[in-house]
């Protein structure tokens, strides 16, 4: 786990006004004779392109006005090529005159192939459901592929309600559509239907995992100018890393890139092709930033190209404890050639919890032997966890799992599907679900509910709704867990003001199964008194005709235009039920 200190960010970056940083280098002591003469300027950055699409293993040199560069003993970004014999010169009549070579080919298809993306958006309030929060603007980089498609992270458009782009050194700006968005992997596809903004655009193409050592060139928009920056780094780790945006563990590229906000979504070329696509670095260390590989991406894009939507990533549905110790190894039958993991929780919705059992040892994965620490073989001599193999099946596709079982052997099939928590991580691009009922606010438990608690959430929010948000584990489908918020106050619940972000348990003693559920249990109502018990044993009793007097009157006075969520409103029209709304 990241400390506090260093944890993931998403890059993109804020219209909001920024502070820029001017780093001010002592001029090195001269030497006994002068140097020759450096090119000109835009010589030496044309000399200097070839190196950057190359995959030499140099250190880490930007080449963006947004970060410094890591500097030697004389100013000279250490590890840094050597300036290569003139790419572009000039003849004597002043005119340019361009040596093309396929490595500066390659950044500058590159260069026509990279769009700024300019987003505005607007998150829901989940403290007060109804509302939304205050219009922002944010800026992020996207490429084009193949099929007239963009492709940029899921955080740099999330909640939108105006995308636009603009091609590299264009100064006009085109609207664009969102065709899909996956959260979990933080990818996105948009579209233009302007035939005009397609005129002159590269499309790039993808291409493999870099080895490590091997360097990439990130291609974006950060922050500290309005120009398209190009950052070379070398590949430094890979493996799986959490997703910031999405809070997922999937394959990330660890590079020592200054990768800065504004970079999210812009492509990390290595020779001609996309080695993956820069989306978050590592706070409070320097020069850590990661981009998303390809095989992340492609299955993200075929996922959307044979459902027409995202598809989402599956998971096994199993933690797993590592068996490194002889004892426990022993005692689990497991014989000295035997390598794998021990079952320890499966989820009640997963395939696997109809195959697989508590206390078996997982031993191989589609083949693949898993070792005693959870990892399988990567390339040459390298190791990930075996979850990589899981996350890069297809929903509904079938895995061999071989396994240890009171001592034999046994060779199981299961479905692979993508799972949702009892309290989903993230929430964007919808309105969150809310009932009110005599100023009683009931929501389902999410994570953006407790973010709103600030930076510090996991302190700062109350207890109790934290073990539920990061242990617990759904027993069916479309299960929720209800909690009152909050009331506003009247006249019908004085007294109860204090009855707050509590689960609600059962209503009428029917034990609560999600919102909609708990909607319909009230609504639905035939006795004089309604009966809500609460966690803690805390009960609520209304006079239920009184109660529903008083719903209008609560959302009149509290300007509530709906006494529930849209997808509610859906559900009740129906059944045949009416919404209950604020009449003027």
């Amino acid at each position: 786990m990241l400390a506090a200190s260093r944890s993931l960010r998403r890059l993109s970056s804020s219209s909001s006004v920024r502070s820029l940083r001017r780093v001010f280098q002592h001029p090195p002591t001269p030497p006994p004779a002068a140097p020759p003469p450096l090119p000109p300027l835009r010589t030496l950055t044309r000399a200097l392109l070839p190196h950057l699409a190359a995959a030499h293993r140099f250190s880490t040199a930007s080449f963006s006005s947004s970060a410094p560069s890591r500097l030697g003993e004389c100013g000279i970004a250490r590890g840094a090529p050597e300036i290569p014999e003139e790419v572009e010169v000039e003849d004597e009549a002043g005119a340019l005159v361009r040596h093309d070579t396929d490595a500066y080919a390659a950044v500058e298809l590159a260069l026509d192939s990279v769009v700024k993306v300019f987003t505005v958006s607007s998150s829901p309030n989940y403290f007060l459901p109804w509302q939304n929060k205050a219009q922002r603007e944010s800026m992020g980089s996207g490429f084009v592929i193949p099929g007239r498609r963009i492709v940029t992270n899921a955080h740099v458009i999330a909640d939108h309600t105006f995308v636009l782009v603009r091609k590299h050194g264009s100064p006009t700006k085109y609207k664009a559509e969102v065709l899909a968005v996956g959260h979990e992997c933080d990818l996105a596809l948009l579209t233009v239907e302007s035939e005009e903004f397609w005129d002159g655009v590269n499309s790039l193409e993808l291409g493999d995992i870099p080895f490590l050592q091997e360097a990439v060139a990130v291609v974006g928009y950060p922050q500290g100018g309005d120009n398209i920056s190009v950052t070379k780094g070398v590949v430094s780790r890979v493996e799986p890393t959490q997703y910031a945006h999405g809070a997922t563990q999937l394959m990330a590229i660890q590079i020592d890139a200054a990768i800065n906000p504004g970079n999210s979504g812009g492509p990390a070329i290595m020779g001609d092709k996309v080695a993956g696509v820069a989306f978050q670095n590592l706070s409070g260390a320097e020069n850590i930033g990661y981009i998303i590989p390809v095989p992340v991406i492609k299955r993200f894009i075929s996922g959307v190209e044979e459902s027409g939507k995202y598809s989402g990533f599956c998971t096994l549905g199993v933690s797993c404890q590592a068996t490194e110790n002889i004892q426990l190894r022993e005692c689990f039958g497991m014989q000295p050639d035997m390598t794998g993991v021990l079952v320890s929780r499966i989820n009640p919705l997963s395939d696997a919890y109809k195959i697989l059992k508590k206390d078996d040892i997982l031993l191989e994965f589609d083949g693949v032997p898993i070792a005693n620490d959870g990892t399988v073989p990567f390339r040459n001599r390298e190791r990930i966890t075996f979850d990589h193999l899981v996350s890069m099946k297809k929903p509904g596709e079938t895995a061999v799992l071989k396994v240890l079982r009171d001592g034999k052997e046994q060779e199981l099939s299961v479905i692979l599907r993508p799972l949702q928590p009892l309290v989903p991580v993230h929430q964007f691009d919808k309105l969150p679900s809310y009932y009110i009922f005599a100023g009683f606010v009931f929501i389902p438990l999410t994570q953006p509910y407790l973010h709103e608690f600030g930076e510090d959430w996991y302190n700062a929010s109350p207890r109790r709704l934290c073990e539920w948000a990061l242990r617990e584990l759904p027993k069916k489908f479309g299960e929720q867990l209800v909690i009152l918020s909050q009331v506003l106050m009247d006249d019908i619940n004085v007294g109860y003001e204090r009855l707050a972000e509590l689960q609600v348990k059962k209503v009428n003693g029917v034990e609560v199964e999600n919102l909609k559920h708990l909607c319909s249990l009230v609504e639905g109502c035939t006795e004089e008194n309604l009966r809500f018990d609460l966690d803690d044993e805390r009960v609520i009793i209304l006079k239920y005709q009184n109660a529903r007097l008083a719903a209008s009157r609560v959302l009149k006075r509290h300007r509530i235009p709906s006494a529930m969520s849209s997808d509610l409103v859906e559900e009740q029209a129906t059944n045949g039920e009416v919404e209950a709304s604020c009449t003027s």
